[in-house]
């Protein structure tokens, strides 16, 4: 049982190296940083949507902004957006489950905000239909991925696309590139 357990800790190690090795998608975290930075500098917000363990995820990170990361400091507004369950359920009854998150964003999102979309596979149909609707709004989107980027590669204005096609490995990943960026935004707006 320990030579598993090891084999699964291995696995995860080895997905974090490789994205320390990857210019490419450090330059994309420092971009996703900088955006987010400048979208609560400007009074905008971030939003979160993702599927299953993606939304959980989603959740946890809009949680750190409008929480706290590590400063006691004034609130960022950020949602994650599938946390209404009455409007989930009355949109997906009465329109469509792949429009669940692009309704919200038509009607809530303005120009310079950030839509932050995660999907392990990046070919979730609700995300990818926000991500439209987003840019329509003249928002920002960051598409949280695995490695290949899925469809969302060629709708996201930042695509982190973790060097994976194991899910367990990708969303692991996911929560540490959130975190960092969690992290840097908070000292980048809070000093």
């Amino acid at each position: 049982m320990q030579n598993r357990f090891s084999a699964i800790i291995n696995a995860s190690i080895q997905v974090k190296q490789q994205i320390l090795q990857n210019e490419q998608l450090l330059q994309q975290l420092q971009n996703a940083v900088e955006v987010i930075t400048d979208a609560f500098k400007k009074g905008n917000k971030v939003l979160f949507c993702g599927n299953g363990g993606s939304a959980a995820d989603a959740q946890h990170l809009a949680a750190e902004f409008s929480g706290r990361f590590y400063k006691n400091r004034k609130a960022l507004p950020s949602e994650a957006l599938h946390c209404n369950t009455s409007y989930l359920t009355a949109v997906a009854n009465d329109y469509s489950y792949d429009v669940i998150y692009a309704r919200i964003i038509e009607g809530t999102g303005i120009k310079g905000d950030v839509l932050v979309g995660l999907s392990t596979s990046g070919n979730s149909p609700n995300i990818l239909k926000a991500f439209e609707a987003a840019h329509q709004n003249g928002m920002i989107t960051i598409g949280f991925t695995g490695s290949t980027g899925g469809k969302m590669k060629d709708c996201s204005d930042i695509l982190l696309n973790v060097p994976s096609t194991d899910t367990p490995r990708i969303q692991e990943s996911h929560i540490m590139l959130g975190h960092i960026i969690c992290e840097l935004v908070e000292e980048n707006v809070f000093g």
